[in-house]
C-alpha cells in the first residue's frame, strides 16, 4: 500500500477525506453547538469605524454550529460608526470611557452584559472579538487615563469578563487566538463534545450518560487520567444517586477534563496504544509511515487530524468494533479541518 502523502500535510488531509467518504460505514453524528460570537465577526458592520471583519473560520463554521451574535457596544445604544471606547483605571477600578465625548459607560455595559448572558440558552462556546474593550476575553490594554496616556495593563474587557465569570468550564476563544492551530482543534473538540453531553444530560436518561462515557473514554484517558476516573465513579452511580445530580457532576467534570489542550505527548501514547490493534496487520511501509507521521505530530510538524484519520481508515479497513465507537478518532467534522496556523500561542 503507497503511503499517504508522506511529505505533505494537506494531501494527508485530503486522502483522508476521500478513504472516509467512500467507508461503507455511518459516520457520526455531531449535535450542532451554540455558539455565541461577536457580531462583527463576518455577520453584519457594527466595528467601531464601520467596518465588518470576515473571519475565515467563523464562516467555515456556519452550518455546523447554531450562532447567537451580539455587540455589546451597540446593545448600549452606541452607534455605527462610534468614537472608540477604552477600558481606564480611575481610583483602582476600571471604567469604560468614551474619551471624545466623556461618556462613562460602565454601568450600562455591566447591567447589559448581566441581563444578556443570564437570558441566553444552554450554550457550548464563544467566539469573542480580540482586544476588544468591550468583548475581548484577554489581552484588551487598560490605561491610566481618558486622553493619550500610556497602557499600564492588560485583562479582559467588561462583557468578556462576565462571560469568563459565568461561564466557566465553557469554550471560549477569541477570533485571533482562533488562527492557531492547536488552540483552533481544542476549540473544536470541545464545543462538539459539550454539545453531545448537554444533549445526553437533557435526556434524564442514565443509560445514554453510560453510553457517553464509554465513547469518550479515550479522549478522556488523553486529556486527564484523573478526571476520567472520577467520572467513572460518577457515571457508576453506586450511591444511587438521582440523575439530575449524576448529571450535574458528571457535567462539571467533563469540563474540567477538557479545560486545556491535550499533551502532544498525552495524544501519542493514545495513538500507540490504538497502533497495537492493528500492527500485527500492516506492511512494514506502513507502519514506518505511520510511525514518521506520528513524530512530526509529537514536533508540531503535523496536525491531530492527520493521524487520526490514517487511524480511522484502518479501523474502518479492519473492522474495529470499539475504536469505531471512540470520538476520539472524529472529534469534530472532518469539513473543519485545516491546516493553517499562525504559530502563535503555542504553549497555551
Amino acid at each position: 500500500m503507497a503511503a499517504l502523502g508522506a511529505q505533505d500535510p494537506n494531501r494527508i488531509l485530503q486522502s483522508r477525506l476521500v478513504i472516509l467518504k467512500l467507508a461503507p460505514v455511518i459516520m457520526r453524528k455531531f449535535e450542532k453547538p451554540t455558539v455565541v460570537v461577536s457580531h462583527c465577526l463576518g455577520f453584519e458592520a457594527v466595528r467601531y469605524n464601520g467596518a465588518i471583519i470576515n473571519d475565515d473560520f467563523v464562516e467555515r463554521l456556519k452550518g455546523y454550529v447554531k450562532f447567537v451574535t451580539v455587540c455589546p457596544e451597540v446593545e448600549i445604544g452606541l452607534g455605527v460608526p462610534r468614537e472608540p471606547v477604552r477600558i481606564v483605571e480611575i481610583k483602582g477600578r476600571r471604567r469604560l470611557i468614551q474619551p471624545a465625548t466623556g461618556l462613562d459607560l460602565t454601568e450600562k455595559m455591566e447591567r447589559f452584559s448581566e441581563k444578556f448572558l443570564k437570558s441566553l440558552p444552554e450554550v457550548d462556546g464563544f467566539i469573542m472579538k480580540s482586544r476588544s474593550p468591550s468583548s475581548g476575553i484577554k489581552d484588551v490594554k487598560i490605561y491610566s487615563g481618558k486622553e493619550k496616556s500610556p497602557a499600564i495593563g492588560k485583562g479582559p474587557g467588561f462583557f468578556g469578563g462576565e462571560i469568563l465569570e459565568m461561564f466557566p468550564g465553557t469554550a471560549i476563544e477569541d477570533e485571533g487566538r482562533l488562527l492557531n492551530l492547536r488552540i483552533r482543534e481544542h476549540f473544536l473538540t470541545r464545543i462538539f463534545a459539550l454539545a453531545a453531553l448537554r444533549k445526553v444530560v437533557g435526556s434524564g436518561t442514565i443509560g445514554k450518560l453510560v453510553a457517553f462515557h464509554t465513547a469518550n473514554k479515550l479522549l478522556l484517558m488523553s486529556a486527564s487520567q484523573k478526571e476520567m476516573r472520577l467520572l467513572g465513579k460518577i457515571v457508576a452511580n453506586h450511591e444511587k444517586r438521582k440523575f439530575i445530580d449524576v448529571g450535574n457532576d458528571y457535567d462539571i467534570h467533563f469540563r474540567a477534563a477538557l479545560a486545556r489542550p491535550i499533551r502532544e505527548s498525552a495524544n501519542v501514547n493514545m495513538l500507540m496504544h490504538a497502533f497495537g490493534y492493528f500492527s500485527d496487520k500492516l506492511s512494514s511501509n506502513e507502519k514506518k509511515h505511520f510511525l514518521d507521521l506520528l513524530e512530526k505530530y509529537r514536533n508540531r510538524r503535523l496536525p491531530l487530524a492527520a493521524l487520526t484519520g490514517i487511524m480511522h481508515s484502518w479501523i474502518i479497513r479492519f473492522d474495529e468494533p470499539y475504536l469505531a465507537g471512540q470520538t476520539f478518532f472524529e472529534l469534530y467534522p472532518e469539513e473543519l479541518t485545516e491546516l493553517h496556523d499562525s504559530g502563535k500561542g503555542r504553549d497555551i
